[in-house]
């Protein structure tokens, strides 16, 4: 599966991709909105982990919303941090609270692939 993983916290975006890599998936990263929105341009990803504050002007929703006209059915996990970020109903996605472990990772994203 290709993941295009978009945070901003350096640490954070690096234990995805490296969980995420380790368990066989292709993966892009983005440490702001506006570099994810580039990379989904060049190649369509098949999930997106985003971030919901992000670095830059635009923010998670508006990563998915963008990178959701290519492929409107792209699964999407979203994290955040803050306990008053309000998830929004969009179909096909999952909201993690920071911290989250490896498993509830993975769980998100069996979910969301339906297996």
């Amino acid at each position: 599966m290709r993941v295009l993983v978009a945070e901003d916290e350096d640490l954070i975006r690096d234990v995805v991709v490296d969980i995420l890599e380790t368990h066989g998936h292709e993966v892009m990263e983005a440490d702001s909105g506006e570099r994810a929105l580039e990379l989904c341009a060049e190649a369509t990803p098949d999930l997106l982990f985003t971030d919901i504050r992000l670095a830059g002007s635009l923010t998670g929703w508006d990563v998915a919303i963008q990178c959701r006209q290519s492929n409107p059915r792209m699964p999407v996990i979203y994290a955040t941090g803050y306990t008053h970020a309000a998830p929004r109903p969009v179909s096909g996605s999952i909201m993690l609270q920071k911290p989250f472990g490896l498993e509830r990772l993975l769980e998100a994203m069996q979910s969301l692939a339906g297996d």
